[in-house]
C-alpha cells in the first residue's frame, strides 16, 4: 500500500489556491506544490498537522491509501 495526499482535491473543492494555503500555513508555495503533486518521498507529521489545522479537517480526510500498482 502507498499513501496519497488528497490535498489538491481538497483545495479544488474549496476553490482555494496553493498560494492561499501556503499563506495560511506559513509554508513555502513550493512545498505546498510538491505535496499537491505527490513529488515528496517523506512528509513530516507536523506539516500534515498544520495543513489540517488550516483547512479545518482531520488527517484521515487528507490521506488516502492506494494500491501499489495504482496510477495515482
Amino acid at each position: 500500500m502507498k499513501i496519497r495526499l488528497r490535498l489538491q482535491e481538497i483545495l479544488d473543492e474549496r476553490n482555494m489556491s496553493q498560494r492561499q494555503l501556503a499563506g495560511m500555513t506559513n509554508m513555502r508555495p513550493g512545498t505546498i506544490n510538491h505535496l499537491c503533486r505527490g513529488n515528496t518521498d517523506r512528509i513530516y507529521l507536523s506539516t500534515l498537522e498544520e495543513i489540517c489545522k488550516a483547512l479545518g479537517i482531520h488527517i484521515h480526510q487528507l490521506i488516502e491509501q492506494v494500491e501499489d500498482g495504482s496510477d495515482l
